[in-house]
């Protein structure tokens, strides 16, 4: 009797493993490293600190990968070809969390909220795992393809550059910048009779920043997207299925001919070094700030149901409610994992998402491959220095592939959907996309809001999660059968 492998179980010959895993982690690592860069500095740790959790948040990455593609035990991992990175879902609470208490108290704050949060999630993913059958064609293609849009302005981002901070658009003068502080000067001075300066007091930004958009980094972001979409029309096989990956090494060759690339810091970074457990002290453990957390574990499971649900249907694998809770469980342990070793809430990497469906490669045991790598970069610094020093439009270039094909899959599951009989069928994804664009579109229309719910409301993906599934509900009720939340690719094949 000939049994045929899936190819979500195929082991690929070693060499192209490493390369295919090699991939995923340039596709994940500057959003892997960007959280640790930010809630470090929040907390005004030192530069060796901050290097520590990103080293830290490295190995914890390739940790719970092998846990969530690989499976341990029946309790966790959904085996699919999954990379785990840390969530942005949880930025704002976290620096939050830092401002109010800086140093290391404040990350005993944080690892402690994480580490219950955790827990907590483990208890609840079959809980939410149930959840399934309100995730029908119209709600998962909606979803989807809201993710892949949301996904979008971070690879746009790196490309041009960020639209705060020292890469926005405009920055102050230097000569007003100037005048005000003279100004200030002058008030203050000893027997002054000029009035104060109102406190404050800032000036606008006006002048264009050279650092925003700058033509020779959108020039490199072009090759890399230029080189990518040759690459996948006229080779063929595993030089096709990498396309991506050898994009972004053209684009790194000629970021370091341009002298973009500053290895100095490759120099400076020590070979080896050990992760270790409670590096900052023992966690402290404040039930507000667990709730909070937990709060975010709950909006990111329902982020990664529906990446979860785009995985199953790009690898031909049914994802059922006991896979769903697997997955969702290891999510949770992801987080405990997290908090123990100095690092933060984990979920599913929705730009690996999109790298599945450009490569076609539906082997886990890529992402296998490619937690080992994120482990040995985790503990091997100069080696996480050097992909360090790739530019961010390098990888913008990548981006626009990688999170276009995430909103393709949603347009692809939205053509098997009835909207010719079903005329309500429109007007869920209309409203639910809409309202998915309200945080991306219009950041700040929470300002006036409690500041309590910001963390649920600062998520378009949740947002639009929400709308799809209440407005499903009240335009078509529940249905029993789970099947159809995965039925939507085979739909749109036979399209």
């Amino acid at each position: 009797m000939i049994t045929s492998t899936h190819p979500v179980d195929e082991r690929l010959p070693t060499g192209q493993l490493t390369a295919l895993g090699l991939q995923h982690v340039l596709v994940m690592y500057a959003g892997a490293v960007a959280v640790p860069l930010i809630v470090g500095r929040a907390l005004k740790l030192s530069p060796e600190e901050v290097a520590f959790l990103i080293s830290a948040d490295l190995f914890c990455c390739g940790l719970v990968t092998l846990i969530q593609s690989l499976g341990a035990t029946q309790w966790f991992g959904i085996r699919l070809p999954v990379m785990m990175g840390v969530t942005f879902a949880s930025v704002a609470p976290m620096v939050a969390m830092a401002n109010a208490n800086p140093g290391p108290m404040g990350a005993q704050l944080i690892f402690g909220a994480i580490i219950g949060s955790g827990l907590i999630s483990i208890l609840i993913a079959p809980l939410v795992s149930r959840m399934l059958r309100f995730f029908p064609p119209v709600v998962t293609g909606t979803i989807i393809a809201v993710i892949g849009i949301s996904l979008m302005r971070i690879g746009i981002n790196w490309i041009f550059g960020n639209p705060v901070g020292p890469t926005a658009p405009s920055i102050v003068s230097p000569d007003h910048a100037k005048w005000l502080a003279d100004v200030t000067n002058a008030t203050t001075a000893p027997g002054s009779a000029l009035p104060p300066v109102p406190k404050d007091l800032a000036l606008l930004p006006k002048a264009p920043n050279p650092k925003y958009a700058d033509l020779t980094g959108v020039g490199i972001a072009a090759l890399v997207l230029f080189s990518i979409m040759m690459i996948a029309r006229f080779a063929r096989g595993f030089i096709a299925n990498i396309s991506v990956l050898l994009g972004i090494v053209i684009g790194g060759a000629v970021a370091a001919a341009l002298g973009l690339m500053n290895f100095s810091k490759v120099d400076k970074a020590a070979w080896f070094d050990v992760v270790l457990p409670f590096h900052f002290g023992v966690p402290q453990f404040d039930p507000v700030l667990i709730l909070t957390m937990t709060l975010v574990m709950i909006v990111v499971m329902i982020e990664s149901t529906g990446m979860f649900l785009a995985l199953g249907e790009m690898t031909d694998r049914k994802v059922d409610q006991p896979a769903l809770a697997r997955g969702l469980r290891t999510d949770g342990l992801g987080t405990l994992i997290g908090g123990i070793f100095n690092t933060f809430p984990y979920t599913s990497f929705s730009q690996n998402v999109g790298l599945v469906a450009v490569t076609g490669v539906r082997s886990r045991f890529v992402c296998v491959a490619g937690g080992i790598i994120l482990i040995v970069l985790g503990l091997l610094p100069k080696m996480a220095a050097l992909v360090e020093l790739l530019p961010t439009v390098v990888l913008g270039g990548a981006g626009l592939v990688m999170f276009g094909m995430v909103a393709a899959t949603g347009i692809r599951i939205l053509a098997g959907v009835d909207f010719k009989s079903n005329r309500f069928n429109a007007m869920i994804v209309a409203i639910s996309i809409g309202i998915g664009m309200v945080p991306l579109i219009a950041p700040n229309f929470k300002q006036w809001m409690p500041h309590g719910i910001h963390p649920l409301i600062e998520s378009g993906i949740l947002l639009s999660s929400l709308c799809a599934v209440a407005l499903n509900l009240f335009f078509n009720g529940s249905q029993d059968d789970t099947s159809a939340a995965v039925r939507a690719a085979a739909q749109a094949e036979a399209h």
